[in-house]
């Protein structure tokens, strides 16, 4: 019997809500090394820093899950730092990742890439062919780039760098700043302090009325080592040399409103859910079509209010955490 040999995995960015989650996905089919590097240790926008460490190191697959990322807030306050920190990141790990001859690397971009107008639900075709959410274009760009940067090494060297578009996430490893961070783990530390102070009502963004769809990171992270592994042939079946990116959603959406009520039961909290119009509403519907990712075998497991349980659950043991450090 021939054994198949263990394959050494960096994942860029493990720490955060997505690399952690790759690696509990990987970790538990077992048969890999994980290599994982804290900022600390490997400054990603450091180029001499990435191509000593992959110099260094013998590796086999490249998740490339570490990102400047935050709400509409943080995008709009922000900016140059999330075009910088990523288009740094991504042009420093896929290029020496090339240079030392890694085949495999697998980028993870976001839904924010597509026209603000596209119609829904949204086709991966869909992207370059309109104008994009102005609250989000600087960050939205640098993923363009990491999209075309993969295919561009794909043609010019012969590697099979292939790229996944997660809609909104969310689960353990969140992010839940009360200012910079997304709709759901926001929702989630804003309700948790009206309960906490017994808050007769509490303030959400927005009209409440824009549409977003969910995904549990965990189910995200099934669909990236689906995406990894699957042989050339077959994900070349539904995707194309120049429309490589797959989406990655649940294929249901709701209205912000919608999302805050299902998050006040979760929470608990009973309070009145008013709103401030001076805040922007962002991107009408993001709605995305998982139809190819969906014909490779792949599909969401966990439904939207046991995710937010676990979310809430998540929260408050990170609460703790802070109090007991």
């Amino acid at each position: 019997m021939v054994l198949s040999k263990r394959k050494r995995i960096f994942v860029a960015g493990h720490r955060g809500m997505v690399g952690s989650a790759i690696v509990r996905r990987l970790e538990a089919e077992g048969n890999v090394d994980v290599v994982k590097r804290s900022s600390s240790e490997l400054d990603l926008t450091n180029q001499s820093a990435v191509r000593d460490f992959f110099s260094a190191q013998r590796i086999d697959h490249v998740y490339v899950a570490a990102a400047r990322v935050g709400g509409i807030h943080a995008n709009d306050t922000y900016p140059g730092q999330f075009i910088y920190r990523n288009l740094m990141i991504e042009s420093n790990v896929v290029h020496q990742a090339a240079q030392t001859g890694i085949e495999h690397v697998l980028f993870l971009g976001s839904s924010c890439i597509y026209p603000k107008h596209a119609p829904q639900p949204i086709v991966e075709e869909a992207l370059l062919t309109g104008p994009l959410e102005e609250t989000n274009e600087p960050y939205a760009l640098a993923k363009i780039a990491g999209i075309k940067l993969c295919e561009s090494y794909n043609r010019q060297y012969g590697v099979d760098y292939r790229s996944l578009m997660p809609t909104n996430l969310y689960g353990p490893g969140d992010n839940y700043h009360p200012v910079n961070s997304h709709v759901i783990p926001a929702l989630i530390r804003r309700f948790h302090e009206a309960k906490e102070n017994g808050a007769e009502s509490t303030v959400m963004w927005g009209t409440g009325q824009v549409r977003r769809e969910f995904l549990h990171v965990d189910d995200l992270a099934a669909a990236c080592v689906l995406a990894m592994n699957v042989p050339k042939s077959v994900y070349y079946s539904v995707a194309s040399p120049r429309c490589s990116h797959l989406n990655v959603g649940s294929s249901t959406d709701y209205t912000v409103l919608e999302i805050a009520q299902m998050v006040a039961r979760v929470v608990g909290y009973t309070g009145r859910i008013e709103h401030d119009l001076s805040k922007p509403d962002g991107t009408p519907r993001k709605l995305m079509s998982s139809e190819k990712l969906a014909s490779l075998g792949w599909a969401p497991k966990v439904g939207l209010e046991e995710g937010l349980r676990g979310a809430y659950e998540a929260f408050l043991e990170s609460e703790a955490l802070a109090v007991a450090q």
